[in-house]
């Protein structure tokens, strides 16, 4: 059986309480320090909370500590692992290596996709060593994430939707390298979504401020089944700096999709309890999204990149087929507009601009400004005014289903529940001496009484016996009574979720090199500890405390050559000399190594 997981992020305790509400059966959260978004780290107090709220569902929460840590840090990582620990915190994601080797309570270690898991041999290391999950990396495709399941036994999770990074996953130092922010510490810059101007060997112009190197955002929505029998069990959504009605739409819109998989299904079953009805249809283009991309999960496609915004584009919505003095109009007139809707196109000066709506009047679209709109003009629309407010407004709240039964005996009247995880309960109250005057109606009182569960996680079906011999009478404010006491001590038991240990590391399997670069991100004396007593004879200190001249900035298997059709497949030879990319004050130059289908970039 396949305990399938949808795994949310939450950069906050609401946030996450909302993920939870919406249908995650996990959801990730940064720790209070040392987090890969470090702008977004919690109190361990929100993370004791969030703790308590997920595991009423079975649901889990994770807390990322991935960073690479320095030697002065250590010890504060240590502590707060602990404190972590005894909140309940259900696993820790982890990059640094040097974090196996403190004294770790027994708690359950993720391996970052930070820690660059991209290959068997790798991977199989990390499971020697103790990891229970290792997130994969984005760029991988069907056929290796089958191949590394077959393989071995360690859990597998992948990134599923979201903002891409162009680099491998903590191979990126092109923020430090210009700016002293390292991506590997959680201060990334961004220099993936800069507009830059491309120039070939000959110093020829091909691009001028185009966002070369910002993917689309990732969307395997429709690729689920293939994941699941490749392997994955946790399903990722990428997101911990976006807002809550991004969280709920995208949450609720995967939970709707592996639940329709699951009912197919005898092999696949959820891996947490309760269930949500919204007020709204989950629509994953009316989130932030720079178009969409399954990435390379069926090898290398074309069209990765979004180039001329970072922004968010939306939805598609037609093309402007009529302009007037004061309004326009668009070919498709299904579309309902609101006052205040965003749309964004790009304009004949070929920039990606945008514009409210200010009115609306039939097919009439009179916007704030015209931003060089022309006939022909594909629109989006990235800020719906009505979605946004359906969304927020819902405040749906996640209920599991609980069966009680209800019977009188000579002495009590007994209620004995049982919930969907399977967890039962029983309370029973003296048995009425005053007689009901009305059977019937009696029951139809006490059902009425005892389904009431509005503002709870329950959701109560009665059940009485085939011969109803409840003849006592009970006040309303007696079954009231029974019935908050019932569910309380049900809700206190139910929150008592066992955690999954781990022994700590007690081996130090070899590793599959015997010397290591910087891109091993070895960045402190436990570190470096670690690698040795595995058999590493020589480490390189991370970049970010000894910046290599002409280092590899970036390491990418999105390919510029590949993406403007220069690839070698394409009768190009894509090995002649490097290309240039030229940004603000920076400039690089670009390497091919298409023996491994990778891109280099090194500065200039």
């Amino acid at each position: 059986m396949k305990h399938l997981e949808l795994l949310a992020p939450a950069k906050n305790l609401q946030q996450g309480k909302s993920a939870i509400n919406y249908g995650a059966d996990a959801v990730y959260v940064g720790a209070p320090m040392f987090s890969a978004r470090a702008s977004v780290g919690v109190s361990v107090d929100d993370i004791a909370e969030l703790v308590q709220f997920a595991h009423r569902y079975n649901a889990k929460v994770f807390s990322a500590l991935n960073t690479i840590l320095f030697d002065d840090e250590l010890e504060k990582a240590q502590q707060i692992i602990h404190q972590l620990y005894n909140v309940g915190v259900d696993a820790l994601i982890i990059q640094d290596m040097g974090i196996l080797e403190m004294d770790l309570p027994p708690i359950s270690l993720h391996a970052s996709t930070q820690a660059n898991n991209r290959d068997l041999a790798h991977i199989q290391f990390l499971e020697k060593v103790g990891f229970d999950r290792v997130i994969l990396a984005r760029e991988l495709d069907l056929k290796t994430i089958q191949t590394i399941h077959q393989n071995t036994t360690i859990g597998l999770e992948a990134f599923v939707h979201g903002a891409l990074c162009v680099c491998y996953s903590g191979q990126c130092y092109m923020s430090f390298e210009a700016t002293k922010r390292s991506a590997n510490r959680g201060e990334c810059a961004q220099f993936c979504r800069l507009p830059y101007t491309l120039k070939d060997e000959n110093g020829k112009l091909i691009f001028r401020d185009k966002h070369l190197l910002s993917p689309k955002d990732l969307n395997l929505s429709n690729r689920l089944k293939e994941l699941i029998d490749a392997g994955i069990t946790s399903f990722k959504i990428e997101g911990r700096l976006k807002d809550e009605t991004y969280i709920k739409n995208v949450v609720s819109y995967y939970r709707n999709a592996l639940d329709k998989i699951i009912s197919q299904r005898s092999d696949c079953k959820k891996s947490s309890f309760g269930s949500t009805e919204i007020s709204f249809i989950p629509n994953l283009e009316k989130s932030f999204n720079r178009g969409f991309t399954d990435y390379f999960l069926n090898g290398k496609p074309t069209s990765l990149c979004s180039m001329d915004t970072p922004k968010s584009k939306g939805e598609y919505l037609g093309k402007i087929s009529k302009i007037e003095k004061h309004y326009f109009e668009i070919d498709n007139k299904t579309v309902q507009f609101q006052n205040g809707d965003g749309l964004c196109f790009l304009n004949k000066d070929n920039v990606f601009t945008g514009l409210n709506i200010n009115k609306i009047e039939d097919s009439k679209i009179f916007p704030n400004q015209f931003n060089g709109l022309t006939i022909g003009t594909t629109i989006y629309r990235n800020f719906d005014t009505a979605f946004e407010k359906q969304v927020k407004n819902d405040a749906s709240i996640r209920q599991m289903k609980v069966e009680i039964s209800i019977q009188e005996t000579d002495e009590h009247l007994e209620l004995s529940g049982m919930l969907e995880n399977g967890l039962q309960h029983s309370k029973s109250i003296p048995k009425s001496n005053e007689r009901a005057n009305d059977l019937q109606k009696n029951i139809e009182t006490i059902r009425k009484q005892l389904e009431k569960s509005g503002g709870t996680i329950f959701n109560v079906s009665l059940k009485f016996p085939e011969k109803s011999g409840i003849s006592g009478y009970y006040p309303i404010s007696v079954l009231n009574q029974l019935r908050r006491e019932f569910l309380d001590e049900l809700l206190e038991i139910n929150g008592r979720q066992r955690r999954d240990t781990r022994p700590c590391v007690s081996t130090h399997p070899v590793y599959p090199q015997k010397s290591l670069t910087y891109k091993h991100n070895v960045s402190n004396r436990l570190a470096k500890q670690f690698y040795q007593k595995c058999g590493v004879q020589t480490i390189e200190p991370a970049f970010e405390l000894n910046p290599k001249p002409n280092a590899d900035l970036m390491v990418t298997k999105y390919c510029l050559n590949h993406e403007l059709s220069r690839c070698q497949k394409n009768g190009t030879d894509c090995k002649s000399a490097p290309t240039t990319l030229i940004t603000s004050n920076n400039e690089y130059t670009l390497h091919f190594d298409c023996e491994n289908c990778e891109m280099i970039i090194k500065r200039a």
